[in-house]
């Protein structure tokens, strides 16, 4: 798309032009997740209409765009949460995922959901101790040998920057950490099963702003290991920690692009009053 609109007195552009340098350029190769066409029904109703984009490996994109444009609704498509939802169907066009169609009948959705992991909006640790909320996906899966489960256990919890502040407490029920913290448990029990992609669903809406930057400096540590897709309405956070950027509205994608450039100079009308706050 060309980019002739300009938002550069934006505070979120302003933060991300003092923050965030510019991702890499995407190819074909670098292509995980290929969004081609996508519509999809609640019903009779139309959430999303047409939608066509890419996510590139190892990077974070951010959906943005105002409550009820279809931003989080896209996010459970890609790893099929809208199967669970009565009436809920992707109605046209194709999701792939490292170029296999997530829909076709050779599809285990239990292993795309592994292969495809997430965090929703409100942290949601089982009623069990830290450790167990760790060790659950890997023990569905299989794994019994404590050697091998209390290592992907410590790794999990390093890698989602918890380890430190747990590790003398592993037994302790993850319901007596802080938000924050349970949130990072969340990431940590995603992280388990190796998941190469990772969806966030506003992951810090409910979190105080010291538990949000330590969120948000996960995100950007994560990045090196794995795909992350985030769903936010702080449009400062997208700017902080995403490398692209996909602006929503009304069930459409309206934009896409790299994040330095889509709010400093958006190519859309559209996006520019978005980010600018003329509405939203």
């Amino acid at each position: 798309m060309s980019e002739t609109q300009t938002a550069k007195g934006s505070p979120a552009a302003r933060e991300m032009n003092a923050t965030k340098s510019p991702g890499p350029a995407v190819t074909a190769d670098d292509v995980v997740i290929d969004i081609e066409g996508v519509e999809f029904h609640y019903g009779p109703v139309r959430a999303l209409q047409g939608i066509t984009m890419q996510v590139p490996r190892r990077q974070v994109t951010a959906f943005i765009g105002p409550s009820g444009c279809g931003k989080s609704t896209l996010l459970r498509c890609l790893n099929r949460m809208n199967d669970l939802i009565e009436q809920a169907r992707v109605t046209a066009g194709t999701i792939r995922l490292d170029g296999i169609d997530i829909h076709a009948p050779q599809v285990d959705v239990i292993e795309l959901r592994r292969r495809v992991g997430m965090v929703f909006q409100k942290s949601n640790p089982f009623p069990k101790s830290i450790y167990e909320n760790v060790a659950y996906g890997l023990r569905i899966a299989g794994v019994r040998a404590r050697d091998r489960l209390d290592e992907s256990v410590e790794q999990s919890l390093r890698g989602a920057a918890l380890w430190d502040e747990v590790k003398d407490r592993l037994g302790a029920n993850a319901l007596s950490l802080s938000g924050g913290q349970q949130q990072r448990l969340c990431i940590a029990r995603a992280l388990a099963v190796q998941p190469e992609v990772l969806l966030m669903d506003e992951p810090c809406s409910a979190l105080d702003p010291i538990a949000t930057a330590k969120v948000e400096e996960l995100i950007s540590r994560l990045a090196d290991q794995v795909t992350i897709v985030i769903v936010t309405h702080n449009m400062q956070q997208a700017a902080r920690c995403s490398d692209r950027t996909a602006f929503f509205y009304l069930g459409q994608l309206i934009e896409v692009g790299r994040t330095d450039k889509l709010f400093s100079n958006p190519a859309q009308p559209q996006t520019e009053a978005y980010i600018s706050g003329r509405f939203g």
